[in-house]
């Protein structure tokens, strides 16, 4: 079995060479605020920046394993290399993306918790399990297309202070959960009627995306007053390969 196909080196989530321009914070920049100031590796420099839903980027992907399991992210957490988890160089953390090998159309939805790969030429390092997924696990790196489909921030910020995990909550408006993703427009509508008004208090939307040339249809239930009360729902409820989203 192949190990890690990447080089990769810890980069602390407040470490800075250069400090952040000061500009009103987004939404989204004070979510990753520790995590967006630019860091210098191996004498370059890059500028993590904040980024839209339905962003894009296409490039080399590869993955990395054993060789640094268990060791720290560059967000503070514990890399599993089972988990469905990424590295990129300047995506905000927990930014979830759908990683396309371009190869065989295989496709994953990652989570953003690490920096790299910091070999020229690629974009993304995979998790061992989401590059096996995908079928670069044996060919160690694929031509791979990324999409950005949301952002879960709840484990963001998990830089340890004497050993003690700390927690960010953000309460902001406009939190809600993507509960599924159509090609046709009768699925979603489906499941727009299932979760409309689900349990008094929330309600859905559809939003179309073209992806690949084609229409997406994901259905976003909304009115989560914050993240916390996004994430307790997916865990209370199980909906498979649902995540937070910001609308």
């Amino acid at each position: 079995m192949l190990v890690g196909c990447s080089s990769h080196t810890y980069v602390p989530p407040n470490s800075s060479v250069i400090e952040p321009a000061q500009t009103k914070p987004r939404s989204s920049e004070a979510i990753h605020r520790a995590t967006l100031r630019p860091y210098t590796i191996n004498g370059k420099t890059y500028h993590p920046t904040v980024v839209s839903l339905g962003w894009t980027q296409e490039g080399i992907a590869s993955w990395y394993g054993p060789n640094f399991h268990g060791g720290k992210t560059s967000n503070g957490e514990r890399y599993n290399m089972y988990a469905m988890t990424a590295a990129h160089k300047t995506l905000p953390m927990n930014t979830m993306i759908r990683v396309t090998n371009k190869r065989n159309g295989k496709s994953v939805v990652v989570r953003v918790n690490d920096r790299g790969p910091f070999v020229r030429g690629r974009i993304v390092d995979l998790s061992y399990i989401a590059g096996k997924k995908v079928g670069i696990d044996k060919t160690g790196t694929a031509p791979v297309k990324l999409e950005v489909l949301g952002f879960d921030s709840l484990i963001a910020s998990m830089a340890s202070k004497k050993g003690k995990r700390a927690r960010k909550e953000v309460v902001l408006g406009g939190f809600g959960v993507q509960v599924g993703a159509f090609r046709r427009l009768q699925g979603a509508q489906i499941y727009q009627q299932r979760y409309d008004n689900f349990e008094g208090r929330y309600h859905t939307k559809i939003r179309k995306f073209i992806v690949d040339g084609e229409p997406l249809y994901r259905v976003w239930l909304m009115g989560f007053k914050s993240e916390a009360e996004a994430k307790d729902f997916i865990e209370a409820w199980g909906i498979p390969g649902a995540f937070i989203i910001r609308g």
